[in-house]
C-alpha cells in the first residue's frame, strides 16, 4: 500500500497561478476538485478570464495580470493557510490521488519539500522524475526508484522540484522569502531549492513517484504548442542569474549546444522551422548577457504574512471507476460515465480501436478521464510498439493502471481490477 494511505492528512493550500489559459485551467480546478486529500484548501492566483473558471468551487481567487511566476505565486502563498504549501500549473491535470500522496512525507518533520513525478502531454510518458539541480542551474538525473525516497542535499546539488508538481513545508518557505520576483520565467523554483538547501542543510527532500500530474506544456508568448521555443531570452537571463547567485560556472557553454540540440531534434520532427534556429538562439545569447550585466541583489527577506482564514475544498470523489469498450461505443460508454460521475466516483473510459495505435489519456470538459489507442497499440513507457492482446486481457490492464494511479486505497501493484463493462459493448 502507499506511504499516503497509512499517514495521518496534514492540511494542505494549493497553489495555481494561470494567465491566458481559461481552458485548461477549468480542467486543472476540475481535477483539483477530483483529490484524495481530507484536508486542503486552492489558492488561484490568476487574469480575470481565469477568475471566472469554476465558480462554484470555493476557492481563494486572487487577482493578477503580469507576466512573473514568482510574484504570482508569492501572492498565493501569502494567501496559503495550509501547514504545506503545494504547487501545480494551469496547464497540468492532477490525478485524483496526487496530493495525498505528495503531503504524506511531510509526516516526517526532517522533510521540507516534495516532489511527484510528472507525465507529458500523452498521460503517459515521463517528462520529469528525479533529478538534483546543479549551481550551474542544470538538472542531473538519478537512479529512479519506484518508492518514495528521502533524500538529503549531495554535494551542494538539492532534489529539484518541478514546479507543476511539489509542495514545501510552509514554514521553511516562508523562512527563506518565497520565490524571487528576480526570475521571472524559468529556474524560480530551483532558486528556492537552492535557498533552501543553504538554510536547511539537514533538511529532505521526499521524491513520491505515485503522486502524478499530467502537464500538457501548452503554448505562451515564448514557445508553440509542441514546447517548440519562440524567443529564449528570458530562459538565458534567468540561467546567468542563477549562475551568480548560487556560485555556478556561466551556463553559456553547456546551454547553448543543448537547446541547440533540442532545436534540432524539433527540426527533424517537422516541428520548427530551420530558419528559426539561428534567430531563436540570439535571443538565448541576448537573455544571458543581460543576466550577466544586470544588477542582482541578495535573495528576498522571510515572509510574515498573515493569510485569510483556511478554505476547505470538499471531497465529492474518493474512488475510481473503469469502464471500456470499442470505439464506436463510444457515446454509450460516456453516458454511463455521467451516471457514475453523479454517484460520486472519478471515472475512467477506455475507447479502443483495431490498431497499433499509441495510447493518450485526458480529462475531458464532462469531467471524466477518457483513454484511446490501439488494443495492440503501447500506453506506458517501456511497452512494446505493437503486442498481442485480446479486448478483455487490455481492459484488465490498464484498468489495473489506471486504478493505481487514480484510486488512493489501491496499491501500485493492484491485482485484481476493478472494471465495469459496458455489457452492450462487446
Amino acid at each position: 500500500m502507499s506511504p499516503a494511505t497509512a499517514a495521518p492528512a496534514i492540511r494542505a493550500s494549493v497553489v495555481v497561478v494561470s494567465r491566458g489559459r481559461p481552458e485548461l485551467l477549468g480542467l486543472c480546478l476540475t481535477a483539483l476538485s477530483y483529490q484524495t486529500h481530507p484536508d486542503f484548501e486552492v489558492i488561484l492566483v490568476a487574469d480575470p478570464e481565469g477568475l471566472t473558471q469554476r465558480p462554484d468551487l470555493p476557492i481563494k481567487r486572487v487577482g493578477f495580470d503580469l507576466p512573473n511566476i514568482s510574484q504570482a505565486r508569492n501572492l498565493g502563498i501569502a494567501q496559503a493557510a495550509g501547514d504545506i504549501i503545494a504547487f501545480i500549473d494551469d496547464d497540468s491535470v492532477a490525478e485524483p490521488t496526487w496530493l495525498s500522496r505528495l503531503a504524506a512525507p511531510f509526516a516526517d518533520a526532517r522533510v521540507i519539500a516534495a516532489a511527484g513525478w510528472t507525465r507529458d502531454r500523452d498521460g503517459f510518458r515521463w517528462q520529469s522524475r528525479t533529478q538534483r539541480i546543479s549551481r550551474q542551474g542544470l538538472p542531473r538525473e538519478l537512479p529512479r526508484a519506484p518508492a518514495l525516497q528521502l533524500l538529503p542535499v549531495e554535494a551542494e546539488e538539492p532534489v529539484s522540484t518541478l514546479g507543476t508538481n511539489c509542495a514545501f513545508r510552509a514554514s521553511a518557505l516562508r523562512q527563506v522569502g518565497g520565490f524571487d520576483p528576480i526570475f521571472s520565467y524559468h529556474l524560480d523554483e530551483s532558486d528556492v531549492n537552492m535557498r533552501m538547501a543553504q538554510t536547511f542543510p539537514e533538511g529532505l527532500t521526499a521524491v513520491e513517484p505515485s503522486a502524478q500530474v499530467i502537464h500538457a506544456r501548452a503554448g505562451n508568448p515564448r514557445r508553440t504548442g509542441p514546447a517548440t521555443p519562440l524567443d529564449l531570452h528570458v530562459h538565458g537571463r534567468s540561467a546567468a542569474l542563477f549562475a551568480r547567485r548560487h556560485g555556478g560556472a556561466a551556463p553559456d557553454d553547456v546551454l547553448l549546444p543543448r537547446l541547440r540540440r533540442q532545436m534540432h531534434r524539433a527540426m527533424l520532427d517537422g516541428r520548427m522551422d530551420p530558419l528559426r534556429i539561428a534567430p531563436v538562439l540570439t535571443t538565448l545569447r541576448a537573455g544571458l548577457r543581460d543576466g550577466r550585466q544586470m544588477a542582482l541583489e541578495g535573495p528576498p527577506p522571510p515572509r510574515n504574512d498573515s493569510p485569510a482564514a483556511f478554505r476547505r475544498m470538499p471531497s465529492p470523489c474518493h474512488d475510481s471507476a473503469v469502464i471500456g469498450g470499442w470505439h464506436w461505443h463510444a457515446n454509450r460508454l460516456r453516458g454511463e460515465a455521467a451516471k457514475l460521475l453523479s454517484q460520486g466516483l472519478v471515472p475512467t473510459i477506455f475507447l479502443l480501436t483495431p490498431s497499433v495505435l499509441p495510447h493518450r489519456v485526458r480529462l475531458t470538459k464532462q469531467g471524466w478521464f477518457e483513454q484511446t489507442g490501439g488494443i495492440w497499440g503501447p500506453s506506458e513507457p517501456g511497452d512494446s510498439p505493437m503486442a498481442r492482446w485480446h479486448m478483455r486481457s487490455r481492459l484488465t490492464r490498464e484498468a489495473n493502471l489506471a486504478n493505481s494511479r487514480r484510486n488512493l486505497a489501491l496499491s501500485a501493484d493492484v491485482g485484481a481490477p476493478r472494471l465495469f463493462t459496458c455489457r452492450t459493448c462487446g
